[in-house]
């Protein structure tokens, strides 16, 4: 009887320490993933800051260029408003004296006509 208590015992004793390594390993690899969980995490947080910051620059230098671009368009919108009421003045007459010199040279503006 006692030979078998003692094998039953060191079974027990052997299967108690299996289910210990088990455990101490399952925890190990929990460490694990939860370490490389935490260098993943943190790694995509530092990704997606980049892409911020390179997505503010681009949009930066996009709203500059297109101010570059605006500013442009209003100049030239400008000129041309300019060009026609010019255009408009000469047509009926309204133009400055400067204006007219500059456009019939040196002729007698009483003796000619426009028109």
């Amino acid at each position: 009887m006692e030979n078998v208590r003692d094998k039953a015992q060191a079974a027990k004793d052997r299967t108690y320490e299996a289910a210990q390594q088990a455990k101490d390993k399952t925890s190990e690899t929990a460490q694990q993933a939860k370490q490389r969980a935490a260098g993943t995490a943190e790694a995509g947080k530092q990704k997606t800051q980049e892409t911020g910051q390179a997505t503010g620059e681009k949009a930066e230098a996009a709203k500059e260029k297109t101010g570059g671009i605006l500013k442009q368009t209003e100049e030239k919108v400008k000129d041309a408003a300019q060009s026609a009421a010019d255009a408009v003045k000469h047509t009926f007459g309204f133009g400055g004296a400067g204006e007219e010199e500059e456009r019939y040279g040196d002729r007698d503006r009483n003796t000619y006509t426009k028109g």
